[in-house]
């Protein structure tokens, strides 16, 4: 049975990548995959970040301290390589505002692109670790996910796209939402949490 399920997350929420990935080994596993309809809705886990981000480090140490965040780094590295996710935390040199990426997704979304646009995304940032903040590097990521260029430079500097993220995020905040990856399935039950695969089955088992 084909099933329409929303994803509030942020691009920079490793969580997120790897809820991402047990969702669709799910889905594999059932047959699902190709019929189901994913939608990926903005959740900025930094609205107050500057336009131009910050260093990571002195985000993380100010955020974690620099001890717990390699900790959290290494235990984070260990879980990606189950799911054949490679973070490639030393390369990330930089925690981006996402306010962009969101709107990028958003234009992905109106062109049928935002599952190939999302998924390059997590991969730039986690894996290769490029500033998925910065606009040259959003627009690589839309043209090579299949974008055209012109538009996603105008997408990337759309007032009216901006409101749309916000929009969204605000209806969040109403439904209370609170963490990311937060799952709606056929717009009637919500998973929270990067739920491992076996859960996800148990789950579509009861409730599909």
């Amino acid at each position: 049975m084909p099933l329409t399920i929303s994803v509030f997350s942020d691009v920079i929420c490793p969580w997120c990548y790897l809820g991402k990935r047990r969702l669709e080994r799910a889905l594999d596993q059932l047959g699902l995959r190709e019929t189901s309809a994913v939608e990926w809705l903005p959740f900025e886990l930094n609205p107050d970040m500057p336009v131009e981000g910050m260093e990571r480090a002195l985000y993380r140490a100010r955020k974690f301290g620099a001890e717990r965040s390699a900790q959290l780094d290494a235990q984070m590295a260990e879980l990606g390589l189950q799911e054949g996710i490679n973070f490639a935390f030393e390369r990330m040199h930089r925690t981006p505002n996402t306010r962009r990426a969101h709107m990028l997704i958003a234009f992905a979304t109106q062109r049928g692109r935002a599952g190939a646009v999302v998924d390059a995304l997590f991969r730039a940032y986690f894996e290769q670790g490029r500033d998925v903040g910065d606009p040259d590097e959003l627009l690589n990521v839309g043209v090579a996910a299949g974008l055209d260029q012109a538009p996603v430079v105008e997408a990337l500097n759309s007032e009216q796209l901006g409101q749309s993220v916000e929009h969204v995020e605000q209806q969040a905040a109403e439904m209370h939402v609170t963490g990311v990856p937060f799952f709606i399935v056929d717009r009637k039950w919500a998973v929270s949490g990067a739920q491992p695969t076996e859960r996800w089955l148990e789950v579509f088992s009861s409730n599909v």
